[in-house]
């Protein structure tokens, strides 16, 4: 009977989880790295699309396409030559794509996505199995399986076309390796062979999905060591011992699964698609990345409205409001709960090995922002090493507070809780859902660009002809007017084109790009609204009789922009008439 009881409440966050994940799924254009899934998985490369020239939405979006006749090899050699990504999950979306995506057609948008919102389905049960494995508790594994379902943070990063959940995947099988190798030393066991086989490949497949799984590892690795010294000084050596022996292979099976990608990593340092993480300054800005990871790892449990980009900054500071008093309120619950968990050595024992993970993997984090001046909090998504144990260690909180045993009633009382354990713990899971409800609706922080915004207000504004311009350093700025083509494509017809300025290989600067601009700018026929978008050096309009519009040029969805309004060359006035 029990057995069934949990099996229907599996279903249930199943259900629960997979809705926030697939509803809505296609309600977004996608943003640039969402575009470089599609064309890298598709076996496409971006250096198809012309630069310094005028081009159509239709020549911009034709990477997009599927192609009958491209395979895997094609997937591998674009990505490693233009990409700074390992292939596994491009190679398993080559297949599912192409499965689903008609030939000379530009691939749905929900299509891309849903191989990611399946992975992230699938790790609704993993984290039960996770949890169980962990605390030996179907109550800790059910409570951390419901938190995967809802959590704002993992939804979040199903609904994108990217390989994140792919990775959270084999970071929660990784970490189950691992805690099962820890409990054989404390339990003066011998560490299975075939565990020692499945982790070295699952840490392999860890590091061909993406690079950052190195986190995992370095973080695994600092707690390993930590527990082994400990137990050596505790108890009989010689299980230790053995069991650092079948370690050992582990971590050299390990360290050559990721050699192999030695020569690709050489090639990220200085590259021009990871400068950006570069841009933050954290010496002179050094509370911003400390803010920004805390936003991150509240939104794992919490996330009410509050995207800037399109919401009244009313409601925003309200959302922010609500958000503290929830987590001042939550946070005794949550504290009691572990603290119930660790009455027990086994569940202190698993407390401890994920704290450890936690401070490990944050001290990577900030090691990387102020040490080597790459800043990994600038984007949320470069959290996801975080989210299996954060979620766990929910999942353990949520069940101690269920589990309201009479010999803590005095403890209890301490914490001036007010309410009981099943009334805390469901406040807090339908809080919980209101966040994945946002983030579902699209109405949270945790946003990318929004091709939509900038799409909407040139449909509005430009009705007629218009030319959208950006400068061009690599694939990114490729992808960003992929997704405006993409959204202005689905609106009313427009005159529209699209100008990408190559920067000179040599020179590093767009002196050529904008005389041949200049040049195509004075055969387009006038009256023409002209878009900067992202564009990133100087140029002269005013000679071309293109003037700014004062009422617009800012941002929007994270799109910096101006727009300029074109009237008609006096040498043209005749052409002008004719056109207008």
């Amino acid at each position: 009977m029990k057995n069934r009881y949990h099996l229907l409440l599996i279903l249930l966050w199943l259900a629960i989880g997979t809705g926030l994940r697939f509803v809505r799924l296609e309600s977004l254009p996608p943003w640039t790295d969402e575009c470089a899934t599609i064309v890298f998985s598709l076996g496409n490369s971006f250096r198809s699309v012309p630069l310094n020239q005028l081009i159509s939405s239709d020549v911009l979006l034709q990477p997009l396409q599927a192609i009958s006749t491209v395979g895997i090899n094609a997937v591998i050699e674009h990505l490693l030559d233009e990409s700074t990504h390992p292939p596994v999950y491009f190679v398993l979306s080559h297949f599912w794509m192409k499965l689903f995506s008609p030939p000379g057609e530009v691939t749905s948008i929900w299509v891309a996505r849903s191989l990611s919102a399946f992975f992230g389905v699938v790790s609704i049960p993993a984290m039960f199995g996770f949890g169980y494995l962990t605390f030996r508790s179907k109550l800790v594994g059910q409570m951390a399986a419901a938190m995967m379902a809802v959590s704002p943070f993992a939804v979040f990063l199903a609904r994108e076309a990217r390989h994140y959940t792919l990775v959270i995947l084999l970071i929660i099988a990784s970490l189950c390796c691992f805690v099962k190798a820890i409990q054989t030393i404390h339990r003066q066991q011998s560490l299975p062979i075939w565990v020692v086989l499945a982790w070295v490949t699952i840490n392999s497949l860890g590091i061909a999905t993406h690079y950052f799984f190195a986190l995992t590892l370095c973080a695994q690795g600092f707690v390993l060591l930590w527990q082994i010294w400990v137990q050596a000084n505790q108890t009989t050596f010689v299980y230790v011992r053995n069991n650092w022996w079948r370690i050992w292979i582990v971590v050299v099976g390990t360290l050559i699964g990721c050699l192999v990608w030695i020569p690709v990593l050489k090639s990220i340092p200085g590259n021009e698609l990871t400068t950006w993480v570069a841009s933050s300054n954290p010496h002179i800005r050094w509370l911003e990345p400390i803010g920004r990871l805390l936003l991150w790892t509240m939104s794992m449990l919490l996330l009410l409205p509050s995207a800037i980009t399109n919401l009244p900054l009313a409601i925003v500071i309200v959302s922010g409001v609500v958000t503290l008093l929830f987590l001042l309120w939550s946070l005794p619950h949550l504290l009691f709960g572990l603290k119930i968990q660790q009455q027990h050595p086994d569940t202190n024992l698993a407390i401890q090995i994920f704290s450890g993970y936690l401070v490990g993997a944050i001290a990577l984090c900030l090691g990387f922002t102020y040490g080597l001046k790459m800043d990994l909090t600038l984007a949320a998504r470069f959290q996801f090493v975080c989210v299996p144990p954060i979620i766990l260690l929910l999942g353990a909180a949520l069940a101690g507070r269920w589990n309201q045993v009479k010999n803590f009633n005095q403890h209890k009382q301490k914490f001036s809780l007010f309410v009981n354990g099943k009334v805390a713990v469901s406040i807090i899971l339908l809080m919980a859902v209101l966040g994945g409800v946002t983030v579902v609706w699209n109405l949270g922080y945790l946003q990318n660009q929004r091709p939509d915004l900038l799409a909407s207000l040139i449909q509005r504004v430009s009705p007629h002809k218009v030319l959208i311009a950006t400068t061009h350093l690599h694939h990114g700025q490729t992808g960003r007017m992929m997704g405006l083509a993409w959204e202005l494509q689905n609106r009313p017809a427009q005159d529209l084109q699209f100008f990408l300025a190559r920067q000179d290989s040599k020179t590093k600067d767009y002196t050529q790009a904008i005389q041949v601009f200049s040049q195509q700018l004075t055969q387009i026929p006038r009256p023409l609204d002209l878009w900067l978008v992202e564009f990133r050096t100087q140029i002269d309009l005013q000679s071309q009789q293109c003037f700014p519009d004062t009422q617009y040029g800012k941002s929007a969805g994270e799109y910096s922009y101006k727009l300029y309004h074109c009237a008609a060359q006096k040498s043209d006035t005749s052409q002008s008439n004719i056109s207008s």
